[in-house]
C-alpha cells in the first residue's frame, strides 16, 4: 500500500458524517468483537462524550486504523479502542495514529490500557505500565501512563 496516499483524520463525534461512523464501528466490531472473539457492548456511550476525538487513517476509501482520545474526569486524556485493519497490519499505521494522537493530547496526562502482548509498543511512544495486569473479555490488559512532558 503506497504510504502517500493514506492520511490521519480527527474529529468530534458531532463533525462524524453517519457513513464514516458506520465504517469506523465495522472496523472496531470486525476486529475487536468479531476477529479477537470478545462479545462486549461496542457501543459503550462515549463515542459521543463532546470531549472525545475519533483519530483514523484513511486511504480514502475506508479506515485502515483507529483510535479515540476520552477526556477523563480529572483531566487526563485516555486513549482507546487502537485497531488496524488485518490488510494494514505491519506496515507501522499504529504508531503513525499514536504519534498524531499524542500531538493532540500535548503534554496532558495521558492513561490507556493495553493489550498486554503490546506494552512493547506503547513504551515507545513514552507510557509506562502504572498497575498490575488484569484480564478483560479474556485477554491480558496492563494500565499504562504517560506523563506530563515538560516544555
Amino acid at each position: 500500500m503506497p504510504q502517500q496516499t493514506t492520511e490521519i483524520r480527527a474529529a468530534s463525534f458531532a463533525d462524524l458524517d453517519a457513513r464514516t461512523f458506520h465504517d469506523l464501528l465495522k472496523l472496531r466490531i470486525d476486529v475487536f468483537v468479531v476477529e479477537q472473539n470478545c462479545p462486549y457492548p461496542e457501543l459503550d456511550g462515549r463515542d459521543v462524550e463532546p470531549g472525545t476525538r475519533h483519530l483514523w487513517l484513511t486511504d480514502g476509501d475506508a479506515p485502515l486504523a483507529y483510535l479515540r482520545i476520552l477526556a477523563d474526569a480529572d483531566g487526563a486524556a485516555r486513549i482507546g479502542r487502537v485497531v488496524v485493519a488485518p490488510k494494514a497490519r505491519g506496515g507501522g499505521q499504529a504508531g503513525r495514529l499514536m504519534t498524531a494522537a499524542l500531538d493532540l493530547v500535548g503534554n496532558r496526562p495521558c492513561v490507556l490500557e493495553a493489550q498486554s502482548h503490546l506494552v512493547g509498543f506503547y513504551a515507545r511512544h513514552g507510557f509506562a505500565v502504572s498497575g498490575p495486569e488484569y484480564v478483560e473479555d479474556g485477554i491480558p490488559h496492563t494500565p499504562m501512563r504517560r506523563k506530563v512532558i515538560d516544555v
